[in-house]
């Protein structure tokens, strides 16, 4: 069962990477183009909010039955237990409240720059936390 849970959280974060990834590109596009915000641009936003929030459930199932997650919380001298047990879970569960907070923030919002740069500020920091911790070596 860990290991199903483990390559299912692998392979979903290419699809959720893709998405916010290219929800960051649409919102820069919109924010410098000064296009108007349509609902292809919000849901675009959605998927890569979507994305997120279902990799953040896999990676807490995983984090509980992995050795790799809670199970070595407290060997903070071994730089590749601290990533999977500390920085990664924690860096990127602020990532996605990030992203969360953006779309919150979005709703409120009347004019179509403020939403494009409100995506493109708080998807894009949740894309740069996201990136800045992820296991590269567990992946290739």
């Amino acid at each position: 069962m860990y290991e199903f849970i483990q390559k299912f959280h692998s392979g979903w974060a290419y699809i959720a990477l893709l998405l916010l990834v290219v929800a960051v590109i649409n919102s820069f596009i919109g924010m410098a183009s000064k296009k108007e915000f349509t609902s292809k641009d919000r849901k675009i936003a959605l998927f890569g909010l979507i994305g997120t929030h279902t990799q953040l459930l896999i990676g807490l199932i995983l984090y509980f039955v992995s050795p790799l997650g809670f199970a070595s919380l407290g060997q903070m001298s071994d730089k590749a237990l601290r990533l999977t047990s500390l920085e990664h879970p924690l860096i990127n569960i602020i990532a996605i409240t990030l992203i969360t907070i953006g779309w919150s923030k979005h709703k409120k919002l009347t004019t179509s720059e403020s939403k494009f740069k409100t995506f493109s500020i708080f998807y894009g920091l949740g894309l740069l936390l996201i990136l800045s911790r992820i296991p590269w070596s567990m992946w290739f």
